[in-house]
């Protein structure tokens, strides 16, 4: 960001990249105005105004964005079994339109700052796995959008959604951070847990790739697109390269000081496991060790290019894999989640 300060409006800052996002604004000296459905916020650094409402609220959502000169919109939910598919479309993509709508009200009354910009954090697992391409092939964000689960349906629509408020005169960045991890995260903890145990297990051979992204790297990503990127435009932050499952899962061990995973599972019984765990998740209304959208995960190819936001935002991922694993099993212990020291 500038070096001049701004009134930011968040939402997502109690979640783990919205809040990161937030924190570091933060730190930068602008005034952090963030959106919360509960009051106390004691793990928050002091200094935020919060707005008690939720994405569904029109009135909250008028009151977070009125006089903002910058709102981030970085709320929504994750992939996670159990969730309905219309529960991904109400809060990912009709939250993103009330958000969007709210601000073009605010836009149209002259309740915003004279330059306000607005940044949308998507997603680029809306353009689904790699399938019949190259080995080393990336997707850009040149490519077509196709959703392989509720969750990136539920972000693709959300970003149609940006890209039809764009075309209408609301200044709408993008940014598609990818597999972000890191100190404050608790969704991938899972399999950190997983190898520590000795439970991992491949899908297929472990050489599918993922694209993993330090958490301090999505950041500056963000901040950039916000501060620079190209009303429109979307953006793909991702780390340094992808990697396999294999090394993935061999780089957590090593760093866990375990031995690595070496079972390997055919996908089409870890399909039928997980679902046979489904059945039983549903029944019990437990969550799963393994879900089937789990095992698609893991044996499916998802690469990405972020040499659009390297060329125009000067986006640069410093972070190799190795270096995020330590930081991140070092603050998962610091916080009693894992074992050792």
């Amino acid at each position: 960001m500038s070096q001049t300060a701004a009134t930011i409006a968040i939402t997502g800052a109690t979640g783990f990249l919205g809040g990161a996002l937030a924190k570091r604004l933060l730190a930068e000296g602008h005034t952090i105005r963030a959106l919360s459905r509960t009051t106390g916020h004691d793990d928050f650094p002091s200094g935020v105004e919060w707005i008690t409402g939720d994405l569904a609220d029109p009135a909250s959502l008028s009151a977070l964005v009125t006089g903002a000169d910058r709102i981030i919109h970085a709320a929504g939910i994750l992939g996670e079994f159990g969730i309905r598919e219309e529960d991904y479309r109400q809060i990912n993509a009709e939250g993103t339109r009330q958000v969007l709508a709210a601000t073009t009200a605010a836009l149209v009354d002259g309740r915003l700052g004279p330059e306000a910009r607005v940044l949308h954090v998507g997603s680029a697992g809306i353009l689904g796995p790699i399938r019949g391409r190259a080995d080393g092939f990336r997707f850009d964000e040149t490519m077509p959008f196709a959703p392989s689960n509720a969750y990136e349906r539920s972000k693709a629509l959300a970003e149609s959604y940006a890209r039809e408020f764009a075309l209408a005169g609301l200044p709408v960045v993008i940014v598609r951070p990818e597999f972000v991890y890191g100190p404050g995260d608790r969704h991938v903890l899972g399999l950190f847990r997983a190898i520590e145990r000795g439970m991992f297990f491949y899908v297929g051979s472990g050489n599918n790739h993922c694209h993993p992204t330090y958490i301090d790297d999505a950041v500056e990503g963000m901040v950039a697109g916000l501060q620079t990127g190209r009303v429109g435009q979307a953006y793909q932050i991702a780390g340094p390269r992808s990697v396999s499952f294999r090394e993935l899962a061999e780089t957590i061990a090593a760093a866990l000081g375990v031995p690595p995973p070496r079972v390997r599972v055919p996908r089409a019984a870890a399909w039928l496991g997980a679902g046979v765990l489904e059945v039983a998740g549903r029944a019990t209304g437990r969550s799963v060790p393994l879900s089937r959208t789990g095992v698609a995960f893991f044996s499916e190819d998802r690469r990405f290019s972020s040499a659009k936001a390297e060329r125009e935002l000067g986006y640069v991922p410093h972070v190799e894999l190795k270096e995020g694993v330590a930081r991140t099993i070092a603050w998962y212990r610091a916080e009693g989640l894992l074992g050792g020291t």
